[in-house]
């Protein structure tokens, strides 16, 4: 029986665990960490619990075909949102964003003034086009030149998917309402990204929250990494915790197992659920057959971070939204601190896009009259030395940048200040802490430059028997496309 280790417990290294369980291989699952979920981690407190990575799941099928395929359906209940975002703009209006996608067009119109339902209308038809031409071949397959050379052939998807243009640049063709500019740049932080700089081919992203919806699962995200793990449990995995992997054994250009620090685990074919500059860098031994995979990776833009803060809240707001986004009025100045400039070396941004997830769900605080809210705004990477890394390590920072984004919520119309039982800052520095992800880099590589979002790090490795799954591999990061990494993860083992 083929032997395989997984190296981390998050959602793609354990949704490709089940299903190589499934099919009958021998699979070991080692997490560095005493939880498991990865980067959909979990904070429970006095009675309150918060999600700390993924606040909502886009393309619910992906999700479910994981269990449909291990041996059916799982006790994982979704709600799908009647409204997807609040968001309020720099001018003081206010949009709810439906859930469905029909209601839409009337939503914008009654918001942003007559028009604006069909400019949006207008540009999500040239999303479905992108989505229709690159889905099949690019997001639930494997990639690299082969599949490039292919599109490159096709002259129709090569004008419909714009590879020369930014996510910005396309928005432009159909968006004359600056609101909606502003909607469609925060898409690019899905992947870590500058919309000035992302492809338009992530114009993909609105598209697809939009056709399938925005889903909460009752309880929390996080069970869907607890349901996964029971499936792989169910289907023979033998999941350890607590177990660090030091490095991946090799011998003659093939794995032959990991290094732990509980010792050697042999294996025909392991599988990194890491970030995959962590693998390059850390684990795998130099060598010719991966210089070129390392030095492609040490040439891209790293994706931004985040700066959480998490909120327990004495009563509760009944007009609360799940999702609320209060954007700045300068947008671009929080990209420029986010990645740095010439001129200027990345900082904490002074007016951010506040993004707060605040579910309705009573299994997420200890009463009716309290509330869990998670806070994020996009940060620069953590680290000393380099003029795109900030120390959030800094004496004072954290703290300091923590009351400044409960004072721009507040001067922005959400001031819950004086309801603040208590409050828990996770940095980007903490972030690298618990997950191993080199300067808290949510989703690993950002998909900044024109084929970026094409060219991340490959399932397959260089070496034999050593795959990548998760988002800092193809097809990238977020829930749906971390299950779809994992699906094209198994179907590599089993044609091996």
């Amino acid at each position: 029986m083929t032997r395989v280790v997984v190296v981390g417990a998050g959602v793609g290294g354990l949704a490709a665990a089940a299903r190589l369980s499934h099919g009958g291989y021998d699979v070991t699952v080692l997490e560095q960490s005493a939880d498991l979920g990865g980067k959909l981690g979990i904070v429970r407190r006095d009675g309150f619990v918060f999600d700390t990575g993924p606040s909502l799941v886009t393309m619910p099928h992906v999700l479910r075909a994981v269990f449909d395929d291990t041996g059916g359906p799982a006790d994982l209940p979704l709600d799908r949102l009647p409204v997807a975002c609040r968001y309020r703009f720099a001018d003081g209006t206010a949009l709810d964003m439906p859930g469905y996608a029909e209601q839409i067009p009337d939503a914008l119109d009654a918001a942003l003034g007559a028009g604006a339902g069909a400019q949006w209308s207008a540009f999500s038809a040239r999303a479905e086009r992108i989505w229709d031409a690159t889905h099949a071949a690019f997001l639930e397959s494997s990639i690299g030149p082969r599949e490039l050379l292919t599109l490159g052939r096709r002259v129709g998807d090569v004008r419909t998917i714009a590879p020369w243009s930014s996510l910005r640049g396309l928005g432009a063709q159909y968006l004359t309402d600056p609101r909606l500019t502003t909607m469609l740049d925060r898409y690019a932080t899905y992947t870590g990204s500058d919309p000035r700089r992302a492809p338009a081919a992530l114009a993909t992203v609105p598209h697809v929250e939009q056709r399938w919806g925005s889903w909460h699962v009752p309880g929390g995200l996080h069970r869907i990494a607890d349901a996964l793990a029971d499936r792989a449990r169910l289907c023979g995995t033998d999941i350890r915790t607590s177990v660090t992997v030091t490095g991946i054994a090799t011998e003659n250009g093939r794995v032959r197992g990991v290094h732990t620090t509980a010792g050697t685990v042999d294996a025909d074919v392991v599988i990194a659920n890491a970030d995959a500059e962590q693998v390059y860098r850390d684990l795998l031994p130099p060598s010719r057959r991966t210089a070129l995979t390392r030095r492609r990776i040490g040439a891209t833009t790293p994706s931004l971070s985040g700066f959480v803060v998490l909120l327990a809240l004495r009563g509760r707001d009944p007009d609360t939204p799940h999702h609320r986004i209060l954007f700045p009025a300068h947008y671009d100045d929080e990209f420029d601190a986010v990645f740095g400039t010439r001129s200027r070396a990345a900082h904490p941004a002074t007016d951010p896009t506040v993004y707060v997830s605040a579910p309705n769900d009573p299994a997420l605080r200890p009463n009716d009259d309290s509330d869990a809210w998670f806070v994020l705004v996009n940060a620069a990477r953590h680290g000393r030395g380099s003029r795109s890394l900030v120390d959030w390590d800094a004496p004072g920072l954290a703290e300091s940048y923590a009351d400044s984004i409960l004072a721009i919520m507040a001067a922005r119309g959400v001031d819950v200040r004086d309801r603040v039982l208590w409050r828990q800052i996770l940095s980007p520095a903490d972030l690298e802490r618990r997950t191993m992800t080199p300067g808290g880099s949510i989703y690993g590589t950002s998909s900044n430059g024109a084929l970026a979002a094409f060219l991340r790090p490959a399932n397959r490795s260089p070496v034999d028997g050593l795959f990548l799954v998760g988002g800092s591999s193809h097809p990238g990061g977020g829930l749906p496309l971390v299950t779809l990494s994992a699906e094209i993860v198994d179907r590599m083992v089993r044609a091996r």
